[in-house]
This record gives structure tokens, sequence and C-alpha cells, in this order.
């Protein structure tokens, strides 16, 4: 694999109008608290949603044909056997093989870029985030990972059908002009844009199909016969913006566009009022103040928990707040873009080298927990909190929609007819279709295989009147028996604290399969559940709603409380098996905010 400095990063777009192209769940009703105790921010604090800002992110496509013949092989492990081979090339620890290597385990594993199941979940989590763009990474030689890409456009489309309101998709080719850039915008050209292939999902900007690249890669090939209309053609067909490769110069083109830079960055492209399209917020930098450009497993290397204004942060845990992240993020706020850039979604591989950029046994672009810059949630380490922290600062840039209203008081009947609840508000959605199964190789021999999607739940609902509050779900077909494992458990957090509770949650209802009735039950901390009481409930063909004193939920007056549907959890006390098994609504640490 060939590795450069200059990696792909993905796009906010201006100018950019497809009709309801925002996040079902890029909403205000929808909260977080992530593994640290930061809370998403509501409308009350970022405001109305601008139209005029826009996010990209960087992509990876490339977890396909070098997956094939290469197994996972994760530096972590290996330098735990012998720490002192970070810097040793010869060290017997490493294999001969010339393999990628991962720095650590995603968390949906080692998969490869054809996994439906792995590609609809970033559908769904990118949308829910309101990443509005991805740009997939063809900076290397001539290779466009077409079946990754066009499995990619396939799975998006069907989640669009389902209402998911995925991200756009661009490439960003070579930075320098070469002939393998040349050939990749033919390809890409002739494969997808020509035939007006997956044509709802191209990003555009200022009025035509995106390309971070430069405009002379049009131009003839050495060697081929030139084609002046193809040539012509390509140009006049989308808006181009070059690369700049470098870290610290800012644009050194008027058109330029950056993918990676150390902070303070630059803006980029400068409109005709002094403003800019485009600035870039990265995880980490594989840069040192010493060398410049190096490995980033160079010692004093930018990683996930440096900044500018502290230097290396230290401090136990540091590795799980994204310093670096943070601190790229709100300069990016200062300057105030159309369009930020964000590296990275799930690069997670790096090639070995003897000798790169003065480091001697080399991984350039990845390396382990602290040297690296990928936000798609890890197996263990810091999980999901790059990703919600991602979600957050998005909120802070382009405001939010304001939340839905409230119905007044209403007195719901558990007769299993649900008309009442037809006018009710507010209708909290969730992604239709996100019970697939899955079935597909990943890297090397692995193979993985998750049959729990069970019930797909679509909306639900919350009503109250003096004494009771009731809740309501729908899912897209008929619910499983009652007596199923794990069966619609309904999580609710009444004090919006995430230190009390499980994971923030103080009550939860058909933790137990319900009989006659449902089962309330309450827990101080941890999983540990004692019965609180029991509750009606009706249950008939894809609909259940259930009713629960006020008194049983230390609930008096108006309520104010975050709750959370789940179906077939595995992992019993495990909060990322919301990720990973069943159905959750909404997805992972997410939860619908109730407040009348």
């Amino acid at each position: 694999m060939k590795i450069r400095f200059g990696k792909i990063v993905w796009i906010l777009f201006s100018g950019f109008c497809i009709p309801n192209a925002f996040a079902q769940n890029y909403t205000a009703d929808v909260t977080a608290t992530d593994a640290v105790g930061r809370k998403l921010p509501d409308h009350a604090e970022v405001g109305d949603l601008k139209k005029d800002k826009f996010v990209g992110l960087f992509y990876w496509t490339w977890h396909t044909q070098q997956a094939k013949n290469n197994p996972p092989l994760n530096v972590t492990e290996y330098l735990a056997r012998d720490p002192k081979a970070v810097h040793d090339y010869k060290n017997p620890i490493w294999p001969k093989r010339n393999s990628p290597w991962f720095w650590a385990e995603p968390l949906f594993g080692y998969y490869i870029d054809t996994d439906e199941w792995v590609l609809r979940k970033h559908a769904e989590m990118l949308a829910d985030a309101g990443v509005d763009m991805i740009i997939f990474d063809c900076t290397n030689g001539n290779i466009t990972w077409k079946e990754s890409y066009m499995k990619l456009c396939e799975v998006f489309t069907q989640a669009r059908k389902d209402d998911v309101k995925t991200p756009q998709i661009a490439f960003m080719l070579p930075f320098w002009v070469d002939d393998g850039g040349k050939e990749i915008i033919r390809e890409i050209y002739r494969d997808l844009y020509k035939p007006g292939k997956y044509k709802d999902l191209w990003f555009q900007w200022k009025g035509k199909p995106f390309i971070m690249a430069d405009p002379a890669f049009t131009e003839t090939i050495k060697g081929q016969s030139a084609q002046p209309e193809l040539e012509k053609e390509m140009r006049e067909f989308f808006t181009f913006r070059p690369g700049q490769p470098v870290y610290n110069k800012g644009p050194e083109k008027a058109d330029h566009w950056g993918w990676l830079e150390i902070y303070p960055q630059h803006g980029f492209k400068k409109n005709a009022d002094g403003s800019f399209e485009q600035a870039t917020v990265g995880v980490a930098q594989n840069w040192t103040k010493e060398r410049g450009l190096t490995a980033l497993n160079a010692t004093g290397s930018f990683g996930r928990s440096y900044t500018h204004a502290k230097g290396h942060i230290t401090d136990a845990g540091a590795v799980n707040y994204g310093h670096n992240f943070q601190e790229q993020w709100d300069r990016a706020r200062e300057i105030n873009p159309e369009l930020v850039f964000i590296t990275g979604w799930n690069e997670w591989i790096a090639g070995r080298y003897e000798v790169w950029q003065q480091q001697t046994n080399a991984f350039p672009d990845e390396f382990d927990q602290e040297g690296s810059r990928d936000i798609e949630p890890m197996k263990g380490g810091h999980g999901d909190n790059y990703y919600y922290q991602m979600a957050a600062n998005i909120r802070r840039f382009k405001g939010l929609p304001a939340p839905q209203p409230a119905s007044t008081a209403a007195t719901m009947k558990m007769d299993g007819q649900f008309k009442e609840w037809e006018d009710i508000l507010p209708v909290f959605k969730a992604h239709k279709g996100s019970t697939l199964h899955r079935n597909s190789p990943g890297w090397g021999s692995m193979v993985y295989r998750n049959t729990t999607g069970r019930n797909d739940i679509v909306l639900s609902k919350v009503a109250r009147d003096q004494d009771h509050i009731y809740f309501y779900v729908e899912t897209a077909q008929p619910l499983s028996p009652t007596t199923d494992p794990g069966w619609m458990r309904l999580f609710v957090n009444t004090d919006r604290d995430k230190n009390t509770g499980w994971e923030g949650y103080d009550f939860v209802i058909n933790r137990l399969n319900p009989a006659q009735k449902a089962i309330l039950e309450k827990t101080d901390a941890a999983w540990n559940w004692q019965k609180a009481g029991e509750v009606e409930y009706s249950v008939s063909g894809n609909k259940l709603e259930i009713k629960v004193p006020k008194s049983l939920l230390g609930i008096s007056g108006e309520p104010d409380f975050e709750f959370k549907w789940s179906d077939h959890m595995q992992n019993d006390g495990d909060v990322m098996d919301f990720w990973l098994n069943g159905d959750a609504a909404p997805s992972g640490r997410g939860n619908y905010h109730y407040q009348p």
C-alpha cells in the first residue's frame, strides 16, 4: 500500500441544494451524553439551523481489495509484546509480510467496505450527526476502489428510500498532477458521472458536481492520443478545487482547499466579501515541531491529546477527550467558512516503513490510539467519544432545527386501538430499515454475521396527564411475541443526569418480559435493577403503548426526561450494544428528549 502524507478529506458544501437534505435525526429532539459526561448542545445553545453552513468528512473506501489477501494486523497488539519495538524496524515481533497495519480494532470489526450492514450503519450515523458530504480518498496512484464506492452508493440509495438523509459523495484526487490522477478522473467520469448513476448522491458545489482536484487532470495522458472533446466535457462538468497537501502554509493557489492543517488553520478560497469557502478540522496531525511532516509514531507527533495552547496534555485519560480535535473546531468556528472539512472517519490503517520523513519504523498516517485520526467508534478505548464530539461541534457550527412543540395534556386508553395517539406531538422518528442482518467477509479470513435485527422501530411518542406518562412506539412490521428475549425495552432517564442510574437511565420497562402487566424497574447505579411496580400496556400489530404513573417515576408536575427504546439487546449492561445488536431508537447513546 502506498501512503502519502496528503490524504483526501471530505467536503462541506455551500450552494448545494437538494430538498430535504438534512438528516431526519439531525434534530433538537435527540440528545446524548458521551462516556466522559459531555452532553450534546441543544437548540437553545446553538440557535436555529443555518442554511449556508455545511460539513464534509474524509471517508476511506480502501478496505476491500487489500483486505482479501491480508490479515488484520494490529499495531497496538504487537507492541504489547515488546514496547521497545516502536522505533525498531527489524525487531523480531514484526512480521516479514508487507501488509497494512490497523492502529486498533473498529467497533464494527475489521470490516470491508462492501459490508452492507456497516455501510448502512455509517449512513445512519453520519446522517444523525449532520454530516452533509463524504469525500473518497483517491490520492494514491490510479486506484478508485470502484467496488467499494459503488456498493456504498447502492446502500445509501436504499437508505434514502427509508428516509435516511445520507451524506452526498465526492472524490479527492492526488495533490500533484500525474497520469494516475488523469486515469482516475476519466474512470469515475466514465463509470459514475457521465451515465448519471446515483445522481441524487452527487455533492454539488457552486452549481456543479464537486471534485477536489486540479482541472489539469483533464489534460491528455502521456503516451495516449488527445481527446479534446472529452477533456473539454470534463472541465465543464465539475467544480474543481485543487487540494493543498501542506499542513502549515494555507492556500497557495486562489482556488486551493485544504484537507488537514496544524493549528491555527487557514481559511481557503476567499470569497468576494472576505469570507472563506472552506476550512479544515483534524483529529490529529502527523507533524512535530522539530521535523514538520513526519510519522504519527514519532516522538512529539501531534496526536489526539496535543494542543497548540498547552502542548501534549498528559493527564490520565486525556486521549478520551479529543483536545486536538476541539482546538481545531474552535479555530474553524472563528474562521466561520461555508464548509468545514473533517479528517477523518475510517482510515484505520497505515503502512510500515523502515524510514519515512526522518522516522525509523515509520507508521505515517495511523499508529495507536493517541497517534491516530479516526472518528468512527473503536472497540474499547475511547469508544464513540469522538463521534459525539464531532456531532456536538457540527451543531455549534450549523445550528439546529427548532424542537417540535409538544401537544397539550391528554389521557390515553390502553385499549390497543391507538386512536388517541394520532395527533400527539412530538413525533420522534427512527430509521426504517435499521434491522438489516449482517453476513460479510472481513479482512483476511474474518467473517461477520449478525442476525439480531428483529423489531424495526420507526417512531415513538409520549403523552401525559395529571397523574400519568404514556409511551407509544411503532415498528415497520408487526411486533414479535412479547415472550421473545430482550423484547421492546424502554429506558427512561428521569433526571437527565448520566451520573445516576445505568448510563443515566433510572428506570427500565420490559427488561423482564411482560405478562398481564409490564414490569417497571429502577436502579441507583449500574445494571442492578429492582422492581418498582407493574404498569398497564397494550400491544397490537406493530404498535405498543404503556401507561406509567408519574409517582412511580418520581415525577411531579410537567415532565422533563430522556428516553430510549431498545429491542433484542445481546450484552446486558454494555451501552455499546446499542450500536451493534437488535435495534435502538435513537441509536447508540442517543436519547429522545421530552419536555412539554
